[in-house]
């Protein structure tokens, strides 16, 4: 397999989700496509053939698995093991941008509040929720997560 070939089509196929999140937040396309299972069962699928892969089929470093910090390292020293962890992060990362992207129209919370966290989401994750919370924090919103509550 090209593993390059294989880290580009993943990063191209989870750009436009990302771009209608920024670009039209409000579309139904944006809801059919970003706020629906449609990515998360897309790079689920993509995800679950790589794991597959390395642990039935031989497409991982020897010494490779999740029992201690070592045997996860000689997992993701492998391209395979890479495409694992990377599909991960862009299916989390992008579930986390759009809940942010739902709960801040929840919220009535401007673009230039949305945007930025979503941003730090895309290309650092966690930095981009920590911020988005701080901003709820801030703004009197708090940090319960349940959607059926306005504050916490």
């Amino acid at each position: 397999m090209e593993y390059e070939l294989a880290y580009k089509f993943i990063n191209l196929g989870v750009l436009p989700a990302w771009l209608l999140l920024w670009f039209l937040p409000k579309s139904r396309v944006t809801e059919v496509i970003v706020h629906s299972g449609f990515y998360p069962l897309l790079f689920g699928t993509v995800y679950t053939i790589f794991l597959v892969r390395g642990i039935f089929f031989g497409a991982a470093a020897e010494g490779a698995g999740m029992s201690d910090a070592a045997s996860v390292a000689a997992f993701f020293s492998h391209p395979n093991g890479v495409l694992v962890g990377w599909v991960h992060y862009l299916v989390f990362d992008l579930f986390v941008g759009a809940w942010i992207g739902r709960d801040a129209e929840r919220h009535g919370f401007a673009w230039y509040i949305r945007i930025p966290s979503q941003l730090f989401t895309f290309v650092f994750g966690p930095v981009g929720l920590l911020i988005y919370m701080t901003i709820r924090k801030l703004k009197g919103v708090g940090l319960a997560l349940n959607e059926n509550h306005a504050s916490a």
